[in-house]
Protein backbone atom coordinates (compact mmCIF):
# COMPACT_ATOMS: atom_id res chain seq x y z
CA UNK A 1 0.00 0.00 0.00
CA UNK A 2 1.39 3.85 -0.84
CA UNK A 3 2.57 5.87 1.82
CA UNK A 4 0.18 8.90 2.51
CA UNK A 5 1.62 11.80 2.41
CA UNK A 6 0.35 15.31 3.26
CA UNK A 7 2.39 18.86 2.28
CA UNK A 8 1.22 22.04 3.65
CA UNK A 9 2.79 25.02 2.26
CA UNK A 10 0.95 28.15 0.93
CA UNK A 11 3.78 28.40 -1.95
CA UNK A 12 1.47 26.96 -5.18
CA UNK A 13 5.23 26.00 -7.11
CA UNK A 14 6.46 24.11 -3.88
CA UNK A 15 3.51 22.31 -3.27
CA UNK A 16 2.84 21.18 -7.05
CA UNK A 17 6.26 20.50 -7.41
CA UNK A 18 6.73 18.44 -4.06
CA UNK A 19 3.05 16.87 -5.08
CA UNK A 20 4.22 15.69 -8.48
CA UNK A 21 7.56 14.06 -7.39
CA UNK A 22 6.02 12.10 -4.88
CA UNK A 23 3.18 10.89 -6.73
CA UNK A 24 6.09 10.02 -9.31
CA UNK A 25 7.52 7.99 -6.49
CA UNK A 26 4.35 5.95 -5.57
CA UNK A 27 3.13 8.43 -2.60
CA UNK A 28 -0.60 8.87 -2.34
CA UNK A 29 -0.15 12.59 -1.77
CA UNK A 30 -2.54 15.01 -0.51
CA UNK A 31 -2.25 19.31 0.41
CA UNK A 32 -3.36 21.84 2.21
CA UNK A 33 -2.85 25.49 1.14
CA UNK A 34 -2.67 27.41 4.44
CA UNK A 35 -1.53 25.89 8.03
CA UNK A 36 -5.11 25.73 8.91
CA UNK A 37 -6.52 23.74 6.36
CA UNK A 38 -3.14 21.85 7.20
CA UNK A 39 -4.43 21.59 11.22
CA UNK A 40 -7.30 20.38 9.99
CA UNK A 41 -6.47 17.39 7.77
CA UNK A 42 -3.89 16.19 10.57
CA UNK A 43 -6.44 16.39 13.65
CA UNK A 44 -8.23 13.75 11.04
CA UNK A 45 -4.62 11.73 11.12
CA UNK A 46 -3.54 8.89 9.07
CA UNK A 47 -0.81 10.58 7.07
CA UNK A 48 2.44 8.52 7.20
CA UNK A 49 4.44 11.62 6.81
CA UNK A 50 4.12 15.31 7.11
CA UNK A 51 5.49 18.18 5.26
CA UNK A 52 4.97 21.31 6.62
CA UNK A 53 5.90 24.92 5.61
CA UNK A 54 7.13 27.15 8.34
CA UNK A 55 6.09 30.40 7.35
CA UNK A 56 2.33 30.45 6.06
CA UNK A 57 -0.09 33.05 6.49
CA UNK A 58 -3.41 32.29 8.29
CA UNK A 59 -1.61 29.93 11.18
CA UNK A 60 2.06 28.94 10.64
CA UNK A 61 3.96 26.15 10.98
CA UNK A 62 4.45 26.33 14.61
CA UNK A 63 1.00 27.43 15.27
CA UNK A 64 -0.01 24.17 13.63
CA UNK A 65 1.93 21.69 15.98
CA UNK A 66 0.41 24.17 19.00
CA UNK A 67 -2.85 22.42 17.65
CA UNK A 68 -2.24 19.48 17.09
CA UNK A 69 -0.96 18.95 20.78
CA UNK A 70 -4.16 20.89 21.80
CA UNK A 71 -6.66 18.73 19.67
CA UNK A 72 -4.13 15.24 19.36
CA UNK A 73 -5.68 13.77 15.85
CA UNK A 74 -7.99 11.02 15.45
CA UNK A 75 -4.98 8.46 14.07
CA UNK A 76 -1.98 8.76 14.47
CA UNK A 77 0.47 10.69 12.15
CA UNK A 78 3.89 10.00 10.81
CA UNK A 79 6.79 12.06 10.88
CA UNK A 80 6.23 15.88 10.77
CA UNK A 81 9.25 17.10 8.83
CA UNK A 82 8.90 21.28 8.58
CA UNK A 83 9.83 22.72 5.38
CA UNK A 84 11.84 26.25 5.82
CA UNK A 85 14.49 28.41 4.29
CA UNK A 86 15.39 29.12 8.14
CA UNK A 87 18.59 27.82 9.18
CA UNK A 88 19.93 27.91 12.50
CA UNK A 89 16.70 29.78 13.97
CA UNK A 90 15.00 29.61 17.52
CA UNK A 91 11.92 28.82 15.59
CA UNK A 92 13.05 25.62 14.06
CA UNK A 93 14.52 24.94 17.99
CA UNK A 94 10.73 25.47 18.92
CA UNK A 95 9.00 23.89 16.44
CA UNK A 96 11.40 20.40 17.32
CA UNK A 97 10.81 20.79 20.97
CA UNK A 98 6.74 20.61 19.46
CA UNK A 99 6.87 17.20 18.18
CA UNK A 100 8.64 18.06 14.44
CA UNK A 101 10.96 15.27 13.77
CA UNK A 102 13.35 16.96 11.87
CA UNK A 103 13.45 20.34 8.94
CA UNK A 104 14.45 20.27 5.27
CA UNK A 105 16.10 23.69 3.88
CA UNK A 106 13.87 24.63 0.68
CA UNK A 107 16.45 26.10 -0.93
CA UNK A 108 19.04 23.54 -0.60
CA UNK A 109 17.23 19.95 -1.73
CA UNK A 110 16.62 18.83 -6.14
CA UNK A 111 13.42 17.49 -6.21
CA UNK A 112 15.51 13.77 -6.00
CA UNK A 113 17.13 14.99 -2.41
CA UNK A 114 13.82 15.51 -1.29
CA UNK A 115 12.62 11.75 -1.85
CA UNK A 116 15.34 10.38 -0.44
CA UNK A 117 15.43 12.51 2.45
CA UNK A 118 11.71 11.69 3.16
CA UNK A 119 12.39 7.94 2.52
CA UNK A 120 14.77 7.83 5.60
CA UNK A 121 11.46 8.81 7.75
CA UNK A 122 9.54 6.30 6.82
Amino acid sequence: MAKKVLVVDDDLYIRELYEEVLRDEGFTVESAVDGEEGLKKLQQGGYDLVLLDVMMPKLDGLGVLDGLQKNPPKEKNGAIVLLTNLGHDPIIKDALSKGAASYLIKADLTPDQLVEKLKSFL
